[in-house]
């Protein structure tokens, strides 16, 4: 070797699945405010009730009245808020992740798009085969799924591929949808609407439950697999090189990404943008070289609980549905995006 010359290494991203002191950090001020909000969420009503109040409740102490409220009529809805978030956050980390471009969500590849086809076809021309609402998102979004990754195979798939093909499948489901609204009478239209645009009003435990024994599986194979996807971030070729098997990865991720996604639709509704908002700011926070999954679930889960308060509160008297929130903050986060990309002159 030339004297004064440096050795060359390969600049490989770290893949060991340990956290690092920023991110653990990060992530452990995410679950201490996700924590605070839930609490604040359950404390905000036509009955205020202190913080303090509500986190002896929590555990089953304090005024027997307060208990009533809090455990019975108020957690239900905060816990399918926060669970939802949580779902629809490590969701967006893992596409996001998978195609290394940062506008790939369930949101824009045609997933939440499925669900809601699939729901509002139920409820407008009465196809439910007995079917509750979460299994027909969950069939719904399933259905897209295989189509999207169907039509994106080729030899294998790439993130790139996905993409575009989601973005025709999103525009497709779309249409059916509209189609299926228009063909709908006033108080058909008026339910599924109410659905579509992501809603927590009148959710209880049947809604939340389901998500969260869901997440019982679904949590643990997304921390999984978004250890495995980082050698993806080098690139197919790369990936291939050190061992990956590449396209057993992309399909895992999928189901993952999918299952999660699928859940948290039917319990809350497409609650728009958290999935594309929420791995972009926690990658930020965390400043990792892709999104991390556990606090980008962390984040969707605050992101979720504050703007259902703000759905109540905004309005004195009218609970907005949280859908509604998200689409106006999420909406300069695309744009912005978007700008981004183009800066960077590169789809992902």
């Amino acid at each position: 070797m030339l004297r004064g010359a440096r050795p060359f290494r390969l600049a490989f991203p770290p893949v060991s699945g340990f956290l690092r002191p920023r991110q653990l950090a990060v992530t452990l001020a995410l679950a201490a405010a996700v924590f605070t909000a839930l609490c604040w969420a359950v404390s905000v009503g036509e009955f205020g009730i202190p913080l303090p109040d509500v986190a002896r409740a929590l555990t089953g102490s304090g005024d027997p009245g307060t208990v009533l409220v809090v455990r019975e009529l108020r957690l239900p809805r905060a816990m399918a808020g926060l669970l939802a978030g949580l779902a629809f956050g490590m969701s967006g980390a893992l596409f996001q992740t998978m195609t290394r471009n940062p506008l790939a969500s369930p949101d824009m590849i045609g997933l939440t798009e499925g669900a809601g086809t699939a729901v509002v076809a139920a409820i407008v021309l009465g196809w439910d085969f007995g079917l509750g609402t979460q299994s027909l998102g969950l069939i719904g979004a399933l259905a897209s799924a295989l189509l999207v990754y169907g039509l994106a195979w080729r030899r294998g798939t790439t993130g790139y591929r996905i993409i575009l093909v989601g973005i025709g499948v999103s525009w497709l489901c779309l249409s059916a949808t509209d189609f299926l609204m228009a063909r709908g009478g006033r108080f058909q239209a008026q339910a599924a609407l109410g659905w579509l645009v992501g809603n927590l009003n009148g959710r209880d435990w049947q809604q939340a439950r389901p998500l969260a024994l869901a997440l019982v599986v679904l949590l643990p194979a997304a921390l999984l697999t978004g250890r495995l996807m980082r050698t993806l971030q080098l690139g197919d070729d790369v990936a291939k090189g050190l061992g990956t098997r590449v396209q057993s990865v992309r399909l895992v991720v999928l189901l993952t990404g999918v299952g999660l996604v699928a859940f948290a639709t039917a319990a809350a509704g497409p609650v728009a943008f958290v999935a594309l908002a929420a791995p972009q700011i926690a990658q930020r926070l965390c400043r990792t070289a892709w999104p991390p999954t556990l606090a980008s679930g962390l984040t969707g889960a605050l992101v979720v609980l504050a703007s259902d308060v703000v759905a109540r509160e905004l309005i004195p008297g009218t609970e907005l549905p949280v859908g509604i929130v998200t689409g106006v903050l999420g909406a300069p986060v695309l744009l912005w995006l978007l700008i981004s990309v183009n800066r960077a002159g590169s789809g992902g």
